[in-house]
């Protein structure tokens, strides 16, 4: 599973947030990703070791402590980079939705598209996100906690445009609403690959399109495979 670029910095690369992808994600950096994510997902953060790391992607022992202080903060930069990429992809849809004319409602459908089609392309990634979320005692828990907002921020924000155009209730709690419907699709992007991986990314849509249409958007029909 390929880890795709961002265009955020972080505390593990030296550099500004907003420097370009090519100035942080040389092809080294890429494998190591690719190594602690697929490792990781495999056999869990503690069991997996710096030498098994390196091994999987092909470099030295030292080639990882080279890009990355430790095994934390390799993994507290993986989280950050994917995590802000599925933000981006989120905004994007939501913004393509409505420059094309489509309501705050078709944006959240879109966004829905758009959230089970990067976790189809990176299903350990949000594995691993997933069970982080439920431990507290990481040192990385704070990265965590802002990585998440970003991407919560993003459905909020769509969330609470509908309310101020008169498309949602006024009485909508926004935090909690974004925070479903984020938790909506991982969960059953989740079950969908480890358990149903016959159906199509199509199928797996119309059903969460159903449940936004009929629990957020009040009702109607919804939008066409």
């Amino acid at each position: 599973m390929s880890v795709p670029q961002v265009s955020r910095g972080g505390a593990g690369d030296g550099t500004a947030p907003g420097a370009s992808p090519g100035a942080r994600r040389t092809p080294t950096r890429r494998r190591l990703f690719d190594a602690a994510v697929t490792l990781i997902a495999e056999q869990g953060f503690s069991a997996t070791t710096v030498d098994e790391i390196a091994d999987r992607a092909g470099v030295a022992k030292g080639t990882v402590y080279y890009n990355f202080a430790s095994k934390n903060v390799l993994y507290e930069e993986l989280l950050r980079d994917g995590i802000d990429l599925l933000a981006d992809s989120l905004r994007q849809a939501a913004d393509s939705t409505t420059a094309r004319g489509g309501t705050r409602i078709d944006a959240l459908d879109a966004m829905i598209r758009a959230g089970l089609d990067f976790i189809a392309c990176s299903p350990a990634l949000i594995q691993l996100y997933v069970a982080e979320l439920w431990r507290t005692n990481r040192t990385w828990r704070a990265t965590l906690t802002s990585v998440r907002g970003r991407a919560q921020s993003v459905v909020e924000a769509v969330l609470r445009e509908a309310v101020e155009g008169g498309e949602l209730s006024g009485e909508l709690d926004i935090p909690l609403t974004a925070s479903a419907l984020l938790g909506m699709v991982l969960v059953a992007a989740l079950d969908w690959q480890s358990f149903q991986p016959d159906r199509s990314v199509e199928e797996v849509h119309a059903a969460l399109s159903r449940l936004l249409q009929g629990r957020v958007g009040g009702g109607g029909q919804a939008p066409p495979a």
